[in-house]
């Protein structure tokens, strides 16, 4: 079983930025693909970007040149820094795992982290 807390959430002003740490409880990550997830009230959870064990990265449209996803395999930590945030990047930022190399359906979710940007 993996565990994954994050970290980070908080309150900022547009165009400011914010980073979130996922801390995994698991021996290794680095065969997990991972990434974040995020949702807003009254919308479905979206991908927002992801990494595979191969350090391989995706992002939405929505977050891509303002975001970047990164790992730590040696800390079992996943980061998201979050540059020029939007009020429309206000959600609830879930981190997520699977035991395959590339993150398509998660097998692992977080208990998420709020992240609130005012105009």
């Amino acid at each position: 079983q993996v565990r994954l807390v994050e970290s980070g959430g908080g309150l900022v002003q547009a165009g400011g930025s914010l980073r979130l740490s996922c801390a995994a409880s698991v021996r290794t990550i680095s065969n997990l693909g991972m990434g974040w997830f995020r949702q807003a009230p009254g919308k479905e959870r979206e991908l927002v970007a992801r990494v595979s064990s191969g350090g391989v990265t995706y992002y939405s449209d929505s977050v891509k040149g303002r975001f970047t996803i990164s790992r730590d395999n040696a800390k079992n930590t996943l980061y998201l820094q979050m540059n020029s945030l939007e009020p429309e990047d206000t959600a609830v930022y879930y981190c997520a795992a699977s035991r395959t190399p590339v993150l398509i359906r998660p097998d692992y979710w977080g208990q998420g982290t709020q992240v609130t940007v005012s105009s």
